[in-house]
């Protein structure tokens, strides 16, 4: 690895899951830092607070074990706009380090209807991460190409479970044991 890596990983997480876990383990390995915040994605609804999934990415990120300390949480990153979110990285690590978004397979079609696409994809290059249910489709990145994109498909395997898989049919497989201690403590989707 080459310092300054920073793969910026922002996620609704509404819970976080078992496929957040190994997303961050791969990510951890591969980026000298790896920069999470939860967020709200103005193309879903969400059933807890920022402050709630923030706390559950903290628990999810204190099972990983990676010999590189390199995850940390976020709060302060957070905006329904990622190219918001980019700006406050850049304030605070400054211009030198190379930002790497990572997104999920199924965001690459909506990507293109992001606030200020164009700039942001300037400002980073994208870390695809394959989802179950979601190939990636070769016009989807031809579209983030041609506006830009510095694209890379992650080499991970990711468990095919989701927050909505968790939320709406109650697949306990999808979330680690100490996310669902907080979610029966907090009493969350009920």
């Amino acid at each position: 690895m080459t310092n300054n890596k920073i793969a910026l990983f922002g996620t609704s997480a509404d819970p976080p899951t078992a496929a957040h876990k190994a997303i961050l383990s791969w990510l951890s390995h591969h980026y000298d830092e790896v920069v999470v915040w939860a967020s709200d994605n103005p193309f879903k609804s969400h059933q807890t607070t920022l402050e709630e999934r923030s706390q559950m990415l903290r628990l999810l990120i204190d099972e990983i074990e990676s010999p590189y300390q390199n995850l940390g949480v976020y709060p302060t990153l957070s905006s329904p706009r990622t190219w918001e979110t980019v700006a406050k990285v850049r304030q605070q690590w400054g211009i030198e380090p190379e930002l790497t978004l990572v997104v999920g397979s199924d965001l690459l079609s909506q990507m293109l209807r992001w606030y200020q696409i164009e700039q942001l994809l300037q400002q980073v290059r994208l870390q695809v991460i394959p989802r179950s249910g979601y190939p990636i489709k070769e016009q989807d990145l031809e579209e983030l190409k041609k506006l830009g994109a510095k694209i890379a498909i992650a080499d991970v395997q990711v468990p095919g479970v989701s927050s909505t898989g968790y939320r709406v049919q109650g697949d306990t497989e999808a979330v680690t044991a100490p996310v669902e201690d907080y979610i029966q403590q907090k009493k969350l989707y009920l």
